[in-house]
């Protein structure tokens, strides 16, 4: 019976993601696991359920009569599983997330921590990595990643927020070197002004922002740069000691902007950010302990990272 299930859901997921590659990450298997599966279906039903070329694959009279028999079995199967899982009060098991290190430490760890302090049956596995992880090679409930996704037939996902960035400089490094009075001022003369600068992977980030119409603008500063890092915590040193103008996320700086220790050095004509999202493995029905963390994330979060 497992086996014949096997085969269903190795079927249909093949047939809604286009090809076996696919298929097999949705289902956390092989690509030969899935093919293997879809193979000795055919043979049980007696029939080919693919028209196959080595260039792609389409589904035969019968594999489209069978697949909407599948779909909708497997659609019951989704109810039950979910109606199962409306029934749990409580979330419990082990949640694995990873997460990028800085925002990861100081914003999602403790909102994660304060669910294992409310409900004795969950426990919380966590790893800080600004690096992909696969969730299904290493076996994650949930990961949370800032910036552009791309695009992936296995992954759901859910905004949390954006990190919204501004230029900040301490007050004495105004005094000494001028304040720019707007984003086009400063990239039209850099002059007479140092920078402190974010690195990835060995080369500097260059600073993005966003003009008037909406256009992305690019603004290499690595040439005047005294001080790069790739921490973020690093720099904000850095620019507390006066070493430059440098580019960070509002919410890092917040402690620094209420004491008056760093200021934003210009408003700009259209607020810049990078998306925070929570990334999970699609599942016939979402764990309760994987909603419930996500839900307090998106409560959490969409307060502190609101823009100003």
């Amino acid at each position: 019976m497992n086996e014949r299930l096997s085969g269903v859901e190795a079927f249909v997921a093949a047939v809604e993601t286009g090809n076996f590659a696919l298929a097999a990450v949705r289902l956390q298997l092989t690509r030969s696991a899935v093919a293997k599966s879809v193979a000795r279906l055919e043979e049980r039903l007696g029939t080919r359920l693919f028209q196959r070329t080595t260039r792609s694959q389409s589904l035969t009279e019968d594999g489209h009569i069978y697949y909407e028999h599948c779909r909708r079995a497997l659609s019951e199967l989704d109810a039950a599983d979910s109606a199962v899982e409306a029934g749990r009060t409580t979330p419990q098991g082990l949640l694995r997330v990873t997460m990028p290190e800085l925002i990861g430490r100081e914003l999602i760890a403790p909102v994660l921590m304060e669910l294992v302090r409310e409900h004795s049956q969950l426990r919380l596995e966590i790893m800080f990595s600004d690096g992909v992880v696969d969730l299904f090679e290493e076996r994650f409930d949930l990961a949370v990643r800032s910036g552009p996704l791309g695009d992936s037939a296995a992954l759901a996902a859910r905004p949390l927020g954006a990190q919204w960035m501004g230029v900040f400089a301490s007050p004495a490094y105004l005094a000494q070197h001028g304040q720019p009075q707007s984003m086009e001022a400063l990239i039209a003369d850099p002059e007479g002004h140092r920078f402190v600068d974010y690195s990835r992977q060995s080369s500097p980030h260059p600073w993005q922002f966003y003009d008037a119409q909406g256009r992305t603008v690019r603004f290499d500063t690595s040439a005047r740069s005294d001080f790069t890092c790739n921490s973020l915590g690093a720099n904000v040193t850095a620019a507390l000691q006066g070493l430059g103008l440098t580019r960070l996320p509002e919410w890092l700086v917040e402690d620094e902007l209420n004491a008056g220790t760093l200021v934003r050095v210009f408003a700009e004509p259209q607020p810049y950010g990078y998306v925070l999202n929570a990334i999970w493995p699609k599942a016939r029905a979402l764990p309760l302990k994987t909603r419930v963390a996500i839900d307090r994330l998106v409560e959490r979060l969409g307060r502190r990272l609101a823009q100003r």
